[in-house]
């Protein structure tokens, strides 16, 4: 089982005591970490490359040998107004745990809407956004109803924000991914209901390493020296959070398993992607941006491909309960709206928004797999969004382990 504790809201004191940076509470824009929790002593592990799943070994060597090209063609497309203004309800309540209304730790977690004028023709006229949200009572997600306010991704980007997201975790966790009798192993089972909880964890590693990247960040600019905050060796968090001795042993081959799922799931979009490009609905400049990605030879590599035929494969073997994945998937994206920190929720729900359209792309309603042109906008957004932000995770773990 994912350890909670890996996004635990806490301050711990790193050992040992000679290293030259002070200790750092864990966060990230996501769903964040924070300052808030009691000291506690921490074993550092060894940062040693972990061992993969025979099956999973090809493809990762392959996103390794080339992810760094489709990382940085990746974060230009992710600064084009397409892929960066969101829609998202910041102000709805938490339906799941009750909660105290209070103020986040930090004021970086707070975001604004922009400009009227910053949001394109393609987006807004005849409320394009609104006219495609449809209500689909089994779908795999359920985007917030869609207004005059759009959030800008450039402007709020992830960042270490301090606030506390532990009970969130929990829940998804606990409460949400798949236990008990549904499942004999959570991440190695022969069934999907593990695949399901592989792309849930591979989401949480994906943030767990926005946070240790984040951490590093700030202590790079200098902002480790403020008295709010305790701060820490980022190696240390990283080896703690995402080690292969650490807390999660799995959680960096999880993180792939879902990049691979991502991949597969743009593959399968690509034809779709061409002709919004073609027809004007993403802009000539956007759409020359778009075409090396999706030029790629990791798509339709058949070494990536080996996460989707298993998600695959396993779902047309149970296709008839295949609904709990996607009651499960849209719970997900609800769960984002007990997140405290508005930067968070923002990042939280486009996330989710793109895992879960994937899993839609690649299994649909009975596991065949989804239509890619009922795909929506905003979903189409999410995915290359998420695809971005896990080709940045598996680029500073690479780092990481190579350090």
């Amino acid at each position: 089982k994912a350890n909670i504790d890996n996004n635990r809201a806490s301050r711990w004191q790193q050992q040992p005591a000679s290293s030259s940076n002070p200790p750092v509470p864990s966060c990230d824009s996501s769903i964040c970490t924070s300052a808030a929790g009691t000291k506690r002593k921490t074993t550092l592990f060894a940062s040693v490359a972990p061992e993969y799943a025979a099956d999973l070994a090809p493809g990762i060597d392959a996103i390794n040998s080339q992810n760094a090209e489709l990382y940085d063609q990746l974060n230009t497309i992710r600064t084009r107004p397409f892929f960066r203004l969101y829609s998202v309800d910041i102000l709805a309540s938490c339906e799941y745990i009750p909660q105290e209304l209070f103020e986040c730790y930090s004021e970086s977690c707070e975001i604004y809407p922009v400009d009227d004028d910053e949001v394109p023709g393609q987006m807004k006229d005849a409320d394009a956004d609104a006219e495609e949200h449809d209500f689909e009572l089994d779908g795999w997600a359920r985007w917030d109803m869609p207004t005059e306010d759009y959030y800008d991704t450039t402007q709020f980007p992830e960042e270490f924000t301090g606030y506390d997201g532990a009970e969130v975790w929990r829940f998804i966790h606990e409460r949400i991914a798949f236990q008990g009798s549904d499942i004999v192993d959570e991440y190695n089972d022969d069934s999907w209901k593990a695949d399901f909880n592989r792309a849930v964890s591979g989401l949480h590693a994906m943030i767990s390493a926005q946070v240790c990247r984040g951490i590093g960040d700030k202590i790079a600019s200098g902002l480790a020296d403020e008295n709010e905050t305790e701060w820490t060796d980022p190696k240390a968090e990283f080896d703690r959070r995402l080690g292969p001795s650490g807390e999660t042993p799995k959680a960096i081959e999880n993180l792939y398993f879902t990049y691979m799922l991502l991949l597969s799931a743009v593959a399968k979009a690509k034809d779709r992607l061409l002709a919004d490009c073609d027809s004007g609905k993403i802009d000539a400049e956007t759409a020359s941006e778009i075409q090396p990605i999706l030029s790629s030879s990791l798509l339709g590599d058949s070494s990536i491909e080996a996460a989707s035929k298993k998600l695959h494969d396993h779902a047309l073997k149970d296709d008839s309960n295949l609904w709990e994945a996607r009651m499960r998937a849209r719970e997900l994206m609800r769960i984002m709206n007990c997140v405290q920190c508005n930067k968070c929720r923002l990042h939280g729900k486009i996330s989710v928004m793109g895992v879960s359209t994937a899993l839609n792309l690649l299994l649909g309603q009975t596991g065949a797999g989804g239509d890619a042109k009922k795909i929506h906008r905003v979903e189409l957004a999410a995915l290359m969004t998420t695809l971005g932000k896990f080709a940045t995770a598996v680029d500073y773990c690479q780092s990481m382990l190579e350090d």
